[in-house]
């Protein structure tokens, strides 16, 4: 009978093997992320950023691959501008009214919501998040159309001719909230306002109470409270949460092509061209423009402390 011991198993012999080389397990552990980083995200982001330095040839309709900034010019017509403009106003009006709808309820969650109150309005916040976007998109085309539930309302409180002074006004209105700025607003708010309220609920909740109580024994009314103490310390987290009402709207295609006027925004102008028009260069010239738009926002927001409330 023989006393050798069994060798170890292979499984045991690489675990002795990781064990002794942590920086090993940690390359191993990085590695996958930091290649899906690299390769599909940037990879991606740099072969748009390199077909918007070719053209398309005027005659042939082909792409010509040579390095230029003749595509980039053609984003300063009147037209294109105006398409820029549009999306940029839209996200900015889009962000600034989530921002006033969200701050109330997030203040009220983050300082007088009980425990279980807190977790209900948690799941009012976030149940959207969990449906089809799409069929939430389509359900509000049919809630704002002509005929739809809003129309109704103002028909039964004979408050019509209120809603048709409203759609009547030039530029953000239209024959039905289905078809105007506003109706592409109010979707817009709908989807996104729950990246809005997250992050200054967080924000609030870090506002330590002792800084209230310390307020009012100087006397200072719940005002200038507000104003002075809670409002500046909440800053980061909408600025977090403009960071997402603010981009999403600016690169969304799906909104304005289901609801609003016939006048396009980015998203819509980048998929005609990369489809229909089969001008690739010029779809990528469209798409650095939220980028770039994004880079100095959130340039901005770093100073007002927005990755701190991420």
């Amino acid at each position: 009978m023989s006393l050798e011991a069994a060798p170890p198993a292979p499984l045991t012999r690489l675990s002795s093997f990781l064990y002794l080389r942590p920086r090993l397990v940690l390359t191993l552990l990085l590695v996958p992320p930091l290649l899906w980083l690299g390769i599909v995200y940037l990879g991606s982001l740099f072969s748009l950023l390199a077909q918007s330095f070719f053209y398309v040839d005027d005659f042939s309709g082909l792409t010509v691959y040579e390095p230029t900034l003749r595509t980039y010019g053609e984003l300063f017509t009147d037209a294109n501008l105006t398409i820029i403009l549009r999306t940029v106003m839209m996200a900015a009006a889009v962000t600034i009214v989530c921002g006033v709808i969200a701050f109330p309820l997030a203040y009220y969650m983050a300082r007088y919501a009980g425990t279980k109150s807190k977790a209900i309005f948690y799941l009012a916040v976030m149940l959207p998040l969990w449906s089809n976007y799409l069929v939430r998109v389509y359900a509000w085309k049919l809630i704002l159309a002509k005929e739809g539930a809003i129309s109704w309302i103002f028909d039964q409180l004979h408050l019509g001719w209120l809603l048709d002074g409203v759609l009547s006004i030039p530029v953000i209105g239209g024959p039905s909230l289905s078809a105007s700025y506003i109706g592409t607003a109010i979707v817009f708010i709908y989807i996104w306002l729950p990246y809005m309220i997250l992050p200054v609920e967080a924000a609030l909740e870090r506002v330590p109470r002792s800084l209230l109580e310390a307020s009012a024994d100087l006397g200072a009314k719940p005002r200038a409270t507000l104003r002075k103490v809670i409002f500046p310390l909440a800053i980061p987290g909408i600025a977090a949460g403009s960071i997402f009402t603010f981009s999403l709207t600016l690169g969304d295609y799906i909104i304005p092509n289901l609801v609003g006027s016939s006048r396009p925004f980015i998203g819509q102008v980048v998929y005609g061209l990369q489809g229909t028009a089969g001008n690739l260069p010029l779809a990528a010239a469209f798409a650095m423009v939220p980028v770039l738009v994004m880079a100095g926002y959130l340039t901005v927001a770093k100073r007002f402390g927005a990755f701190d409330a991420l």
